[in-house]
């Protein structure tokens, strides 16, 4: 397996009420690095559609990037299993996991 990674700047339009990164920018950049992942384990982009997509919140996102280190843990021949670490860049403590499912053409 191997692992891709992604960096998210913090910008303003993603930021809540304390400086916090918001849950929906936190679930579109796992799932955004889980299909990338994909698409590095096959050699091309897949366009593979999110059948399911389970995300854990654990702290609040913060400082100037989040880092999503995703990868591919099972493919077969119509899914693809992945899952995802997203973490602050700053201080590299966990901010939310995720997994996913995949449906491949």
């Amino acid at each position: 397996m191997k692992a891709i990674l992604i960096r998210m700047p913090v910008t303003a339009r993603l930021e809540r009420v304390g400086g916090m990164v918001s849950g929906q920018a936190l679930a579109a950049l796992a799932d955004t690095s889980m299909i990338m992942a994909l698409a590095g384990m096959v050699g091309e982009f897949v366009p593979a559609a999110t059948t399911d997509l389970h995300t854990q919140f654990l702290r609040p996102g913060t400082g100037p990037a989040i880092m999503a280190r995703a990868e591919v843990i099972r493919l077969g021949r119509s899914l693809a299993f992945t899952r995802a670490e997203l973490s602050a860049e700053e201080t590299g403590k966990p901010v939310a996991l995720a997994s996913a499912t995949l449906a491949l053409p």
